[in-house]
């Protein structure tokens, strides 16, 4: 019979059942997101760009974020849990990182080159859309799970947001369309954290309450 309970093993507690694909599916992610956080902070330091210095970091702080669930796969939901609540606090964090780097952009008042923008933009697009579909079937799995998958999908977005940044720049000769998707994905990194955060504190509280009597030292 179908349950939600989180602490049950119902469809929101398959991680150890769909170990050997889910970290098939980590792996990929992991690669790809290490390869790419390279690419973008060097190209972004040399074209001026905020927002490919923040999906830069971005793709470093998810990286981490697939090592740590490959760390995790396969063990106890509490556990999970608990990873998940350190991944939301980096997710924090990782915005409020990028919204001070925007200022910092803006004070200095940087022209990125548009044409950088662009090209790098189009290739995490391509890239976190392969992503995006190694892990689709993950979606709504237990907090650490769906924080992987949060990830990634704010990943495709501030991609296809960087290639707008790139064209408003290039028309406008301006550097205020790369500092308003800075600061976009600096809220996406904030919205994510938030809701990975406040899921893996309740799968944290429900464990709780259903942990059977003298087990909370094992």
């Amino acid at each position: 019979m179908r349950t939600t309970d989180c602490c049950d093993h119902g469809p929101r507690d398959e991680a150890g059942r769909r170990g050997p694909a889910y970290r098939r599916a980590l792996w990929i992610a992991l690669v790809i997101n290490a390869s790419m956080f390279l690419v973008e902070v060097v190209v972004g330091a040399a074209a001026g760009s905020a927002a490919l210095q923040a999906d830069a970091l971005d793709f470093m702080a998810d990286a981490a974020n697939y090592g740590i669930s490959l760390l995790v796969v396969g063990m106890a939901l509490h556990v999970r849990a608990r990873a998940a609540l350190v991944k939301g606090v980096s997710m924090g964090l990782l915005g409020l990182v990028v919204l001070g780097s925007t200022v910092w952009h803006a004070v200095q008042g940087t022209l990125p080159s548009a044409a950088a923008m662009g090209a790098v933009g189009f290739a995490a697009l391509a890239a976190n859309v392969l992503v995006v579909g190694v892990l689709w079937a993950y979606r709504a799995g237990d907090s650490n799970m769906r924080s992987v998958w949060l990830c990634s999908r704010n990943d495709a977005l501030g991609n296809a947001a960087v290639i707008l940044a790139a064209l408003g720049v290039f028309g406008t000769s301006t550097g205020w369309p790369d500092l308003a998707v800075a600061a976009i994905m600096a809220a996406l990194a904030l919205q994510a954290a938030w809701a990975t955060v406040r899921q893996a504190v309740g799968e944290l509280r429900r464990a709780r309450v259903r942990q059977p009597a003298g087990a909370g030292r094992a």
